[in-house]
C-alpha cells in the first residue's frame, strides 16, 4: 500500500509528514495508519541557517505495521551555520510519541504519588515581587506577622543561575479588610503596582481577588505544611537538576515542587532510572527538556527497598545536595547549568576549553560525576535491576513496573510516598516510644540539637566517638533531640552505612 499523507484533502498517493491530526489519533483511528518514517528530534533549517528550535517528522501508511525511526546522534556546525547531522536507524512499530519499545504512554498516574507534586505559584502580577530594600520599606522585620506573608522567591532562573535575592508578597488566606488593617503599606503597594493590571483581567477570580495570586496552589501548601525543606526543579531545563529549597522559599510557576523532606525521594528522582523516563516523557520546550509532572512524575514507580539500601541512597543524595551548594556558595561565578555543562562534557570525553576547566576544579565537578554514578548504582540496586542498563532499557522496565503498581493499587495496596500525609487514615496508631526513648532532661551544658539533618548525623557521629554510648545518653549531650525511635532510626542508619556500631549491650560506638 502506497504511504499517505493525512490532511484536510485526505489521502493522497506519496510519503509527506502527517499533517492536520494528532498522530495519535491518525494510529488510534478506526482505519488507523501505521508511521513508516520518523525523526523525532531535528534541527530545523531554512536552508539558510538554524535556530534554537526543534522539529519532528513524520510520514505515514494506512493499516498496521513496522517503520523506520531515525534519531538524531551528533550535530555539528555547516556551511552558513546550517547543522550537518548523523541520523541512527532503527526498526520497529514507532509509536505516537515517536519512540520504538515500551510505549510509555501506558504508564498511568499512580495513587502513590498523588499530591505530592505540583507547579510553583502563578503570580499575575509583577507587583507581589519585591527587593529585599522593598520589604524592608514595607514593614518586614518591624510589622508584627509580615514574615509570614513577605517570603523568599525562586524563578527557574534563579534555580539555574544565581537567585536575585528577591521576595514575594503572599497574602493568601487573607481577606482584603485584614490585609488593609494588619499591613497597610503592603496593601497600598498591591493596590498601585497589581490592582490596576488584574482589573482589566477577564477572568471575575482575578479581578475579585487582586491582592492574591492567581494561582496560589491551593494543593501544593498542605503538601508543603509542616516541612523544614522540600524538593524542587526547573520546569524546562537543559539538565534535570532536582534539589532541597529551605521552607520558607515560595517557588514560581516554573518550578515544579515535590512536597518531601526524604533524602531517599530526593536521591531517586536525580538518578538515571528517573531522568531517563523524564526525558523521555516530558517533551521539549525549543531545544529544552520540560518536566511535565503528571506525565514526569505522577505514573514514575519510585523503589520500595529496605531501611538499609533506602538509607544508603539518602546519604548519597544528602552529600550530593551539599556538594553542589557548597561550591556554588564558595565561587559566585559557578551556576548549576554550568556544572552540569561541564558534567556532560566530562561523560562525553568532550575536551574541556580552559573556562570548562576552571569551572571543573572550582566545581569539583569530577566529585560531581562520582556522586550521581554511586547514586544510579544504588537506585539500580534498590529496584533489583542491573546497573548497566541501557537508557531504553531502564524505560521500558519502569513502564513495566508501573503496569505492576497500576494492578497492585488496584487491590488496595498503595505504597505511599508520604503515608502520614497522603493516606492519614491508614497510620493504624502513633509512633509508639520503646527502648529507645530518650530522657527529656538535657544536661545543663548540652548543645543545642541541630536544624538541618546532615548536620544532624555529624553530631551524632561525633557523640559517638567518645566510646560507646546508649542512645538515651546521647540524647542529653543536646538540647531538642527528637522524641521516640527518631534517634534510634538515625543511628541504625549510621550502622547501615558502617559508620557506627551497635554493641551486643545495646551501646552505640563510632
Amino acid at each position: 500500500m502506497l504511504p499517505a499523507q493525512v490532511g484536510k484533502t485526505g489521502i493522497s498517493g506519496r510519503p509527506v509528514p502527517i499533517r492536520g491530526f494528532v498522530v495519535a489519533e491518525a494510529l488510534e483511528a478506526r482505519s488507523p495508519l501505521h508511521l513508516v518514517f520518523a525523526v523525532p528530534d531535528h534541527p530545523w533549517t531554512d536552508g539558510s541557517g538554524s535556530a534554537a528550535v526543534r522539529i519532528a517528522m513524520t510520514a505515514a501508511e494506512i493499516g498496521s505495521g513496522e517503520g523506520a525511526l531515525a534519531t538524531v546522534t551528533r550535530e555539528t556546525a555547516g556551511e552558513h551555520g546550517v547543522p550537518i547531522v548523523t541520523l541512527q536507524t532503527q526498526t520497529g512499530v514507532i509509536h505516537a510519541d515517536l519512540t520504538i519499545g515500551s510505549d510509555v504512554k501506558t504508564a498511568k498516574p499512580l495513587r502513590a504519588n498523588e499530591r505530592v507534586a505540583s507547579r510553583g505559584m502563578a503570580l499575575h502580577g509583577a507587583g507581589f515581587i519585591v527587593s529585599a530594600t522593598q520589604a524592608n520599606a514595607l514593614g518586614l522585620g518591624k510589622v508584627k506577622g509580615l514574615e509570614k506573608h513577605i517570603r523568599p522567591y525562586l524563578n527557574g532562573r534563579d534555580f539555574q543561575q544565581r537567585s536575585r535575592g528577591m521576595m514575594v508578597i503572599d497574602l493568601f488566606g487573607l481577606g482584603e479588610e485584614d490585609v488593609r488593617r494588619r499591613f497597610p503599606a503592603a496593601y497600598q503597594h498591591l493596590l498601585i503596582t497589581v490592582k490596576p493590571e488584574r482589573d482589566q483581567n477577564n477572568r471575575a477570580s482575578y479581578k475579585d481577588n487582586w491582592w492574591i495570586f492567581g494561582e496560589p496552589r491551593r494543593d501544593l501548601r498542605p503538601a508543603l505544611h509542616g516541612l523544614s525543606r522540600y524538593i524542587a526543579t526547573v520546569e524546562t531545563a537543559k539538565h534535570r537538576v532536582f534539589t532541597f529549597l529551605p521552607a520558607e522559599v515560595l517557588p514560581d510557576n516554573m518550578l515544579i515542587a515535590i512536597g518531601s523532606d526524604d533524602a531517599f525521594i530526593l536521591g531517586v528522582l536525580s538518578s538515571r532510572q528517573h531522568v531517563a523516563f523524564a526525558l523521555e516523557t516530558g517533551g521539549t520546550l525549543e531545544d529544552r527538556p520540560r518536566y511535565n509532572k503528571t506525565q514526569c512524575f505522577d505514573p514514575f514507580p519510585f523503589p520500595d527497598p529496605p531501611p538499609a539500601q533506602r538509607a544508603s541512597i539518602a546519604a548519597i543524595a544528602e552529600e550530593l545536595d551539599a556538594h553542589r551548594k557548597s561550591r556554588l556558595a564558595a565561587h559566585p561565578q559557578l551556576t548549576l547549568t554550568r556544572l552540569y555543562n561541564v558534567l556532560a562534557a566530562i561523560r562525553a570525553e568532550t575536551p574541556l576549553s580552559p573556562e570548562e576547566k576552571d569551572i571543573h576544579d572550582a566545581g569539583q565537578v569530577s566529585i560531581l560525576r562520582d556522586l550521581h554514578d554511586r547514586l544510579d548504582a544504588a537506585v539500580a540496586d534498590a529496584y533489583g535491576w542491573p546497573r548497566d542498563l541501557s537508557d531504553a532499557d531502564i524505560i521500558a522496565r519502569v513502564v513495566a513496573l508501573n503496569a505492576e503498581r497500576t494492578a497492585e493499587e488496584a487491590t488496595g495496596k498503595v505504597r505511599w510516598l508520604r503515608r502520614a500525609y497522603q493516606a492519614p487514615s491508614e497510620v493504624a496508631r502513633p509512633m509508639q516510644q520503646g527502648t529507645l526513648e530518650v530522657d527529656a532532661t538535657a544536661v545543663a551544658d548540652a548543645k543545642r540539637w541541630p536544624k538541618d539533618e546532615p548536620a544532624q548525623f555529624v553530631a551524632l557521629r561525633a557523640a559517638l566517638r567518645s566510646g560507646p554510648i546508649f542512645a538515651r545518653d546521647v540524647a542529653k549531650g543536646f538540647k531538642g533531640t527528637p522524641r521516640g525511635d527518631r534517634l534510634g532510626k538515625m543511628l541504625q542508619t549510621l550502622v547501615a552505612l558502617g559508620q557506627a556500631r551497635k554493641l551486643e549491650d545495646g551501646r552505640y560506638t563510632a
